[in-house]
C-alpha cells in the first residue's frame, strides 16, 4: 500500500510551485488535480521524472572532482588552524616566563614532565635484616610531625573556632520562625516576581497552588481586600488578579481552548482562495400553489403524483444546470405544520422563490414564508403561478405583496415578480434567468480547499444502511472517509451519493449529497463539520449530549413558593400522551410541534417520545406504561408491535398526510374537554289562580304559554319583569294525576319546593342546565 502523497507535499519536497505540478499532471496524465488531492503511483512517477530530468549528469567525473577538491581544501584549512594554535601556545608561555623573570628555555625545562623514579627492591627473605636503619627512619618522621604540630597549633585552634561558628549558624537557620520564613519568601517573590495564568473562574485552592502560596495566605489577602472566601470557593478573574498582585505576581489571562476550537477550523478565508459557487435556492409558498410542479418543470421530473396528497413530505435537494451554470434547489414542504423545517431551509439558502397562485393570492403559509425569508436575509423572487387559469389576477397579487414590504420592480421596488405557469411552462426560463442574475450580483463564493462545513437538510434511519443524512456543503470539500460531526452525531463518511443516486468521492460548495456512516440520526438543520481527530470528535459529541440533557432538565419548571399555586392547578389538567414515529427526523419535529400547539387550558398534549423508523415493541411498551397513543407518520408497526398493541389495547394511528393527523388528534382532544354548561329555557307558564291545600301547601293553577313544563326542572318566578325567586318544580299535576311534563296550551298545577309567596299573574320561566362541547 503506497503512502498517501498529496500535490502540495510533492511540490514542497521538489521545491516547485503546486500550480506547476498540476500543469504537469494535466499535460502528461490527462487528470485534473487539486492541491490537496492524493497522487496515484504512476502519477507520482511522472512528476518525479519530469522535475529530475533537468538535473541529470552524463558522468560523475565532474561531481567526484568537485567533491575531492572540497576535501583537500578542508584538510589544508585544518592544518593551518593547528599550526596557529601551536604558535599561540608558545607565545603565551613566553609571556608567562617573562612575568616570572625566567628565561623561556628554563620555563620550558621546568614544565617538562619529571623523570620516572627508579624502584628499589628489598629482599626481605634474607636472614640478616638491618632493623636499626628502619627504626631511625620512623624516629625522624615522628620528630618532623611534632614540629609541624607546634607550628600550626594556633592555626588549628582558629580553624576549630571557625567550625563551631558555622555549626552555630546552621543551628540558628533551623530555628527560623514562621514569621521570618514568610518575610523571607515575600522578599524573594518581590525580588523575582512569578507569572501566573488565571482563567475566567478559579478555585481558591488552585489559585494558591499557582501562586506557590498556602491557602491560608490567599484567604488572608482576600479578607484584607474585603472578600470572604474559603478554600473551595470559586472566584472570578478580577478578584483572583487582585489577590495575585498582592503576592507581587504578574497575571496573564488563561485562554481555555475548547474541543471545538481544536478540531473545527472557523478561520476566515482569504479572498485569493475563494472561487465562485452555485446559488442555493429554496422554493416556498402555500400548499397547492404549485411549488413542486414548478420544480418538476425545472428538473424535468414528476414527483407530485408519487407523493400522498400532492404534498412534499420532507425536504429534498436537487442540483440542476441552467445555461451552463449549476443551481441547487431545496424543495421544502408547503403545509403550515412544516414551519420549522421551512425556516431551516431558508437559513441555508441564498435565494428564495416565493410561489403565489395568481387566482388565490397570498395565503397564511405565504406570509410565513415571507417572514422566514426576511429573517434569513435572502433575496426573494416571486413566481406568480397558474397564469393559465381564467381567474388569474397577477396585479392583485402584486398589490397584496406591497402589504408585506415586497414592492414589485415594475412598481419601483426591488422584488422581481415573474408570471409563470407550471402547466404550460410559460415564464419558467425567465424565472431561472432572474435567479442566475441575482446570484451573479451577490457574487457567491467559497473556498473548496479546506475542511467541509455545511448543514443537514434531512436525516432518516434506513433498516439496512443505518442512519442516512442529506447534507448541503456550504464551504470546503467533503471527501469519502472524512470524519464528520453533525450536532450530536459523529462518524466517518462511508459512502456519498448525489441527487441522481450516483456514488461520488467528494462534494464541493453548494453540492447536496446523501451520506452514510454516522452513529445516529442527526437533527435536520444541524451544522456539520469535517474534522481531523476522531477521538476529540467523539468527546465533543458527548459534551453536546450532556449539555442538551442539562438544558432539558433546567427547562422543566421547578416548584417554588411563587409558582406553587400554578403547579397545583396544573395537577387537575388532563394530559394527552403521544409517541411520534416518522420516516425522517424533520417530520418528527414537525408533528411534535404541531401537536403540542393544540394544547389548551384544559388538555395538554405531551409528546413523550419521538423517533425515526418503524414502530417497534419498545414503543408499544412505553405507550402502555405511560397510557399514551402512538402516531406513525409514513411508517408502519412490525408484527411484534401489532400483537403487543392488540394485547395491551394500545392505540396506534397511522398517517401519510400530516394535517389528517392534526385534525384527528384535535377531534380526540375535544372529547377530553370538560363539557361546558348553559341555561336553556324550555317553557313558560302563567299563574291563573292560587290553591292552598293544608297537606300540600300552595299550588299554582297555571297555563302553559309555550314550550314544555317538566317536573324537577329549574324555574324562575318573574313578577312584573323582575325575577323574585329561583326554585325547583317539586310536583306537576294534570287534574288529579301526577305527570312528568305538560306541553304548550294545557293547564296544570305546579308546586315549588321552597317558595310559596305566589300570586296570580306571576310567570314561571322553566329552564334546564345543558352540557355542550365547542366544535
Amino acid at each position: 500500500m503506497m503512502i498517501k502523497y498529496k500535490v502540495n507535499e510533492v511540490a514542497k519536497d521538489l521545491g516547485v510551485n503546486s500550480k506547476k505540478v498540476i500543469e504537469v499532471l494535466d499535460k502528461y496524465c490527462g487528470v485534473q488535480k487539486k492541491t490537496t488531492t492524493t497522487l496515484e503511483e504512476n502519477e507520482l512517477n511522472v512528476v518525479f521524472d519530469y522535475f529530475t530530468q533537468d538535473k541529470n549528469l552524463d558522468n560523475l567525473d565532474a561531481y567526484y572532482a568537485k567533491r575531492n577538491a572540497g576535501i583537500e581544501e578542508a584538510e589544508k584549512k585544518k592544518d593551518e588552524e593547528k599550526k596557529k594554535r601551536k604558535e599561540e601556545h608558545k607565545r603565551q608561555k613566553a609571556e608567562q616566563a617573562k612575568k616570572q623573570g625566567k628565561a623561556p628555555a628554563q620555563q620550558e625545562k621546568e614544565h617538562q614532565a619529571p623523570r620516572r623514579k627508579e624502584s628499589r627492591v628489598i629482599d626481605t627473605s634474607a636472614v640478616v635484616v638491618n632493623v636499626d636503619k628502619y627504626n631511625e627512619k620512623y624516629d625522624n618522621m615522628a620528630d618532623s610531625k611534632m614540629n609541624r604540630s607546634d607550628r600550626n597549633k594556633s592555626q588549628v585552634k582558629k580553624q576549630k573556632i571557625n567550625q563551631r561558628s558555622q555549626q552555630r549558624k546552621k543551628r540558628q537557620g533551623k530555628r527560623e520562625t514562621e514569621q521570618e520564613r514568610l518575610k523571607r519568601i515575600a522578599a524573594e517573590r518581590k525580588a523575582k516576581p512569578i507569572t501566573v495564568q488565571i482563567p475566567e473562574e478559579i478555585v481558591v485552592q488552585e489559585l494558591a497552588s499557582r501562586l506557590k502560596a498556602t491557602v491560608a495566605e490567599v484567604v488572608k489577602k482576600a479578607f484584607l481586600m474585603g472578600t470572604m472566601v474559603t478554600a473551595t470557593d470559586t472566584i472570578d478573574f478580577d478578584t483572583a488578579s487582585l489577590i495575585a498582585m498582592e503576592f507581587h505576581a504578574k497575571v496573564e489571562k488563561e485562554v481555555v481552548v475548547t474541543i471545538e476550537e481544536q478540531i473545527i477550523d472557523d478561520t476566515e478565508d482569504d479572498d485569493a482562495n475563494l472561487v465562485p459557487r452555485a446559488p442555493v435556492v429554496v422554493v416556498m409558498g402555500h400548499v397547492d400553489h404549485g411549488k413542486t410542479s414548478i420544480l418538476d418543470v425545472i428538473r424535468h421530473a414528476n414527483v407530485t403524483s408519487s407523493e400522498a396528497g400532492g404534498i412534499t413530505q420532507h425536504i429534498g435537494a436537487y442540483r440542476v444546470q441552467v445555461n451552463g451554470k449549476d443551481i441547487t434547489f431545496l424543495d421544502t414542504p408547503g403545509h403550515e405544520a412544516f414551519t420549522t423545517m421551512r425556516a431551516r431551509g431558508a437559513m441555508a439558502t441564498d435565494i428564495a422563490i416565493l410561489v403565489v397562485a395568481a387566482d388565490d393570492g397570498i395565503m397564511p403559509q405565504t406570509v410565513e414564508a415571507i417572514n422566514h425569508a426576511k429573517a434569513a436575509g435572502v433575496s426573494v423572487v416571486v413566481a406568480i403561478n397558474k397564469m393559465d387559469k381564467p381567474g388569474a389576477n397577477p396585479e392583485n397579487v402584486k398589490q397584496q405583496l406591497t402589504e408585506y414590504e415586497l414592492v414589485p420592480e415594475e412598481w419601483g421596488g426591488d422584488t422581481p415578480c415573474i408570471p409563470v405557469s407550471a402547466k404550460t411552462k410559460e415564464g419558467i426560463p425567465d424565472l431561472l434567468e432572474m435567479v442566475l442574475l441575482i446570484a451573479e450580483m451577490k457574487e457567491l463564493k467559497a473556498n473548496p480547499d479546506r475542511q467541509a462545513k455545511g448543514c443537514v437538510i434531512e436525516a432518516r434511519l434506513d433498516k439496512g444502511r443505518g442512519p442516512i443524512a442529506t447534507m448541503l456543503v456550504q464551504n470546503g470539500t467533503l471527501h469519502q472517509g472524512d470524519i464528520v460531526v453533525a450536532g450530536t452525531a459523529v462518524g466517518r463518511v462511508r459512502a456519498m451519493t448525489n441527487d441522481r443516486g450516483r456514488k461520488v468521492k467528494e462534494a464541493g460548495p453548494s453540492v447536496p449529497v446523501e451520506i452514510t456512516g454516522l452513529d445516529e440520526v442527526p437533527q435536520g438543520g444541524d451544522i456539520f463539520n469535517a474534522v481531523s481527530d476522531e477521538r476529540l470528535a467523539r468527546q465533543l459529541v458527548e459534551q453536546r449530549k450532556a449539555k442538551a440533557k442539562e438544558e432539558l432538565f433546567n427547562s422543566r419548571t421547578k416548584v417554588t413558593l411563587d409558582n406553587l399555586f400554578d403547579q397545583m392547578k396544573q395537577g387537575e389538567m388532563k394530559e394527552l400522551q403521544i409517541i411520534v414515529k416518522a420516516d425522517v427526523q424533520g417530520s418528527v419535529e414537525a408533528v411534535r410541534q404541531s401537536l403540542e400547539k393544540l394544547s389548551n387550558d384544559e388538555v395538554r398534549v405531551n409528546v413523550i417520545h419521538g423517533g425515526v423508523g418503524a414502530i417497534n415493541e419498545s414503543d408499544v411498551m412505553l405507550a402502555n406504561a405511560s397510557n399514551a397513543i402512538i402516531v406513525g407518520f409514513n411508517v408502519r408497526p412490525d408484527a411484534t408491535a401489532v400483537a403487543n398493541a392488540e394485547r395491551e389495547s394500545v392505540d396506534i394511528r397511522l398517517y401519510s398526510i400530516i394535517y389528517n393527523c392534526i385534525e384527528e388528534i384535535e377531534s380526540a382532544m375535544k372529547g377530553m374537554l370538560a363539557p361546558k354548561t348553559r341555561e336553556v329555557v324550555i317553557g313558560n307558564a302563567e299563574i291563573r289562580n292560587i290553591i292552598r291545600i293544608k297537606s300540600v301547601g300552595v299550588v299554582a293553577g297555571s297555563y302553559v304559554k309555550n314550550g314544555t313544563i317538566k317536573r324537577n326542572a329549574q324555574v324562575r318566578v318573574i313578577r312584573d319583569g323582575v325575577v323574585i325567586a329561583d326554585d325547583t318544580i317539586a310536583s306537576l299535576q294534570r287534574f288529579k294525576d301526577a305527570v312528568k311534563e305538560v306541553n304548550e296550551g294545557y293547564e296544570c298545577g305546579i308546586c315549588l319546593e321552597k317558595y310559596n309567596d305566589l300570586r296570580e299573574g306571576d310567570i314561571f320561566e322553566v329552564y334546564e342546565i345543558q352540557e355542550y362541547r365547542e366544535d
